[in-house]
């Protein structure tokens, strides 16, 4: 019985202590929403902690994946904001942070899936000078508006996203790589033919986990190769034994925010 009520204590201590940390992100990222004509991007901002409108800040898009689509303004705040949220890294990094959320009805990346008969492991089909998706179309345009800031520095401009996000990342620097200092993706993909696009005017850092049962790892591994042979020099990292959460790993490198930040156009 003391055992039982012992777990119990502990099980509601870290509900507790997940429904606190939740609280906290919800509270520290104010709302906001782009509009045009009729068409809504809600996102989530995170000023830096001693903002001042009279100065330049660096701006970092982080995009969501497929599971956190919707319009709540909430969802797309699943996997990133711990980190970011951390004393020590706003402290460091005086960035301001934007999580927009992507439409249930649309995706970041204009891709087409298919499923192989055999292995019945998902297959994506990586467009090239495609039309951008009603999202993307959005997202370009927030970037846009907040370019126009005068508190945001538009050398000092980046963007990750995991997953369906991963994929969006390095469709969005290839449509507009001037924009761009850095970037990463993770658990994403490209066509092999649009990495001439990016290759060499955004430097990328990409990750994956070698037993991705959602998004095949041979994505990544295939954009680097291309990459590498239009004359880029992307950073890998790819995850023995982890699945298609690899964004778990990849947001506790060490190093990730040091390389992004330490980039500018």
């Amino acid at each position: 019985m003391i055992k039982t009520k012992l777990i119990i204590g502990m099980l509601s201590l870290c509900l507790a202590f997940s429904f606190s940390a939740r609280a906290q992100t919800l509270t520290a990222f104010e709302r906001g929403s782009f509009i045009v004509k009729g068409d809504t991007l809600p996102y989530r901002l995170l000023f830096p902690k001693h903002f001042n409108p009279a100065r330049k800040y660096p701006l970092l898009l982080v995009l969501h994946g497929a599971g956190e689509r919707g319009n709540d303004n909430e969802a797309q705040l699943k996997y990133g904001p711990s980190r970011l949220l951390q004393d020590s890294v706003r402290e460091k990094y005086d960035a301001i942070v934007v999580f927009p959320q992507c439409p249930n009805n649309s995706f970041w990346s204009n891709v087409k899936f298919s499923q192989d008969s055999v292995t019945h492991k998902n297959k994506f089909l990586f467009q090239v000078d495609a039309p951008p998706t009603k999202a993307m179309q959005m997202l370009m345009g927030l970037v846009d508006q907040f370019l126009d800031k005068p508190f945001v520095d538009k050398h000092k401009v980046y963007i990750g996203g995991l997953s369906m996000g991963g994929m969006g990342t390095l469709e969005i620097i290839g449509r507009e790589p001037k924009k761009f200092a850095a970037a990463f993706a993770i658990c994403g993909g490209d066509n092999t033919n649009n990495a001439p696009k990016y290759a060499k005017k955004v430097p990328l850092w990409i990750f994956h986990g070698d037993h991705d049962s959602v998004v095949p790892h041979e994505h990544s591994e295939a954009i680097v190769t291309a990459l590498q042979a239009a004359g880029g020099t992307p950073r890998f990292t790819l995850y023995p034994g982890v699945d298609h959460n690899s964004w778990d790993n990849a947001f506790k490198e060490p190093e990730l925010l040091s390389w992004l930040f330490s980039h500018s156009k």
